[in-house]
Order: C-alpha cells, then structure tokens, then sequence
C-alpha cells in the first residue's frame, strides 16, 4: 500500500521502496544511499522543513546497518503535519551514506553519534568525530558482533 508521498515520488521518477505505515500511521520509504542527498533536497523543497530525529541500528549480526531520519513538513494553520520516515541501508563492510547536515543543521549531533556508535560514515559532515567515546576507542559499540575490550576500571572503595 502506499501513500501519498510514495505516489509523488514514482510520479516524479525518484526510486525508493515503500514500506507502508508504522502504527501511528507515518508513511516509510527505503531508499538507496546513493540517491538520499538529491531525495533529501526534494523532500526540503517540497515542504519537509523540520527534521525531527536521525537514528542508526545494525539490522541483523553481520547485515546492513540502516539510518533513520524522521521528516515533518510544518506549515502554520494546520492542526496535523505531514510525517515520512526514511531508511537507508548501508552494507557493513563500506557503510557510508551522504550526510544531510547542509539541508538540516539539525542532524549535526545525531549523525555523528550514529558515526560514534556504528561506524556509519556520513560523507560531507563537517566535523565527522567521536562524540561520545574517546577518540582512542576501538570498534563500534552499537553493532550486534562488537566483542567489549578487555579493560579494568579503577573505582574507589568506600
């Protein structure tokens, strides 16, 4: 089944996979990593101003890992914005997906925790860095077969 921004998308020629609605009734799409800059810029032009949160997840040990970013279009006088959600799966081995930080400044932290966390390269972010682990860490501490180093923390006694 698809929705209304999935018909508008294969109306225009944009290629993506629609996988229908989550159970509050947002419309989600896949698409391939390659085309998410260009679709991205649409989707800002077409209304969708406001990016509400970016997440990644390693979908399965050994499988693609997949960023999530969850769009709204916010206009004044309507009760109800439109929302879509995004997946683009990246493979394990090269996961790099186009950053979109020049179209929503807002997914500067959220990018480069997703880096952080999982390994997911975002092309074109401006300060791609460790934001929560050391910058010394080894590994992604997210993905499903990270394997936790051998380290001892030193705590006191009381």
């Amino acid at each position: 089944m698809q929705g209304y921004l999935s018909t508008w998308l294969v109306k225009h020629g944009l290629i993506h996979r629609s996988l229908g609605f989550d159970y509050q009734g947002i419309e989600t799409f896949q698409i391939k990593s390659e085309d998410w800059h260009s679709l991205a810029v649409i989707l800002y032009v077409y209304g969708y101003n406001y990016l509400r949160f970016q997440c990644a997840y390693d979908v399965a040990p050994g499988g693609l890992l997949a960023s999530v970013y969850h769009l709204t279009r916010l206009k004044y006088g309507v009760d109800q914005p439109e929302e879509v959600c995004i997946k683009v799966f990246a493979p394990r081995r090269d996961p790099t997906i186009p950053s979109v930080f020049w179209v929503w400044k807002s997914v500067d932290f959220q990018e480069r925790e997703s880096y952080d966390m999982l390994g997911i390269f975002y092309e074109n972010h401006p300060r791609l860095k460790r934001i929560l682990m050391p910058e010394s860490w080894i590994g992604w501490p997210l993905r499903k077969d990270y394997i936790a180093p051998n380290f001892y923390e030193i705590q006191d006694a009381h």
